[in-house]
């Protein structure tokens, strides 16, 4: 176990794997069991088609409706309902990060985020009739607290791993991450399909199937909090006293220095600028995929959860077989791969047929299989990128664009659908964040890049 920081320029070596080790390692995989529940059945299957239907309940004749005096249409409301609560996250997880990293109290801030997330997905529950208003203010908290909580997850992975062991430890964080969210799917698809027969209405079993992502969340993250431990902060003046106000304070005075100090580090910005656009073009995937199948595709809603189940269980052996593909030919070749494959899906999606199950199933498999190595291995190559000391304040810009937290996307999925009614042409548009984030990828040198920020490369890239 690791117990004192690589001196800075070295790079983190690599910690041995006794039991110690292990048990926190179990502990982080147990987070990203916890935590992907709220981006799969609440993000991906059930909120958006969800919170469209209500949306669309409380329309005007014009299918219109003018939330704080904004008219806008109720097939576009989950698109800015999610961007919004991104805008706030570009400037909520950075200063995360530089609290989490200045006061050394991880175990407390993942505590908190996680708490407060998952009770806001709880009150889900009480979303119905036409409180189209009061879902949209429970998923912008709860999605706050999902990325603020997973920044500080997040800054572990350095602790935890070396830098030959990262893509694997990573990918296998995804793939049970994936595992978890398949299970909780599961349940809720077996709920959902048989509601009549349990005396519910089809709103009430999709608020039971919201409610207990939260539970899910919060009940696992009690795991991963006893199991993970704090460190001393590396290369920040410690908070006297680890007041709440001198953290903040603290972290203000450390991010503004962060923000100065990025022009040192082009390359890793150059990263972060890339990633930024084509894992944008992933999460908006994800995000809308349930809503284009029930309204362009006219897919049935157990169909459309029966997809993303697949996607899950698919995801689980994806991100460890694409962790193994990247150990023989290095992690940038094989994002850059999962990156065609995943502009080849926006073209078949856009030439699906109505009513075509099998057709969206397969596309669900492609979408499984890179789905989780994209991810993974984006997340592990930027751990190299970080200077020693500063995870969770660079995973606070990363997060800006991870899972569940994409704002480009939806808005040009939103705005696509507003201008041509169309959500053929609205999901044809995402092509662009693959192209030029694969293109901007490809041109960076990703050795260079973590030596210029102060580690030691892997033996493969």
């Amino acid at each position: 176990m690791t117990t004192a920081p690589p001196a800075t320029g070295a790079g983190p070596a690599d910690p041995p794997v006794d039991r110690a080790l292990k048990r926190e390692r179990f502990g982080w995989y147990s987070y990203d069991w916890a935590m992907s529940v709220f981006n799969t059945s609440v993000t991906t299957v059930f909120l958006a088609p969800y919170l469209t239907s209500i949306a669309e309940s409380a329309a005007d004749a014009d299918g219109r409706i003018h939330p704080l005096g904004i008219s806008v249409p109720s097939g576009s409301y989950f698109g800015y309902v999610l961007s919004l609560s991104v805008v706030l996250q570009v400037l909520v997880l950075p200063l995360t990060g530089a609290i989490a990293d200045r006061s050394g109290r991880k175990r407390q801030l993942l505590a908190a985020f996680a708490t407060l997330g998952s009770l806001c997905t709880m009150a889900m529950f009480f979303v119905a009739d036409e409180r189209y208003l009061l879902g949209a203010a429970l998923f912008v908290v709860a999605n706050l607290c999902f990325g603020a909580a997973t920044v500080v997850y997040y800054s572990w992975l350095p602790d935890l791993a070396g830098p030959d062991e990262r893509d694997a430890v990573s990918s296998r964080g995804w793939a049970i991450g994936y595992l978890g969210g398949a299970l909780l799917l599961a349940l809720s698809l077996g709920l959902f399909t048989n509601y009549e027969s349990l005396g519910l209405t089809e709103g009430e079993a999709v608020r039971i199937c919201l409610a207990s992502a939260g539970v899910w969340w919060a009940g696992f993250t009690v795991v991963s909090v006893t199991l993970l431990r704090n460190r001393r902060p590396r290369d920040v003046e410690p908070v006297a006293g680890g007041r709440s106000a001198g953290a903040l304070a603290g972290g203000f005075r450390q991010l503004g220095a962060t923000l100065r100090d990025l022009r040192r580090y082009r390359l890793t910005l150059w990263f972060l600028a890339a990633y930024l656009l084509f894992n944008d073009g992933v999460q908006t995937v994800i995000g809308v995929s349930a809503q284009y199948g029930k309204e362009q595709l006219e897919l049935s809603q157990t169909t459309l959860v029966s997809a993303i189940l697949l996607v899950q269980v698919v995801a689980f052996f994806g991100a460890l077989a694409l962790g193994r593909i990247a150990a023989h030919v290095g992690a940038k070749r094989t994002i850059l791969w999962a990156l065609v494959v995943w502009t080849g899906v926006l073209v078949i999606a856009y030439f699906l047929q109505a009513g075509a199950a099998l057709q969206f199933y397969g596309l669900a498999t492609i979408i499984g299989f890179v789905l989780g190595g994209t991810q993974a291995l984006s997340r592990s190559l930027f751990s190299q990128l970080i200077p020693p000391g500063r995870e969770a304040e660079y995973f606070g810009f990363y997060e800006i664009s991870d899972r569940g937290t994409s704002w480009l996307g939806p808005f040009l999925f939103a705005l696509t659908y507003q201008l041509t009614e169309s959500y053929r042409y609205a999901i044809f548009s995402l092509i662009f964040f693959f192209v030029v984030g694969g293109i901007m990828l490809a041109k960076l040198n990703i050795r260079q890049a973590i030596i210029e920020a102060g580690n030691t490369p892997p033996e493969r890239l």
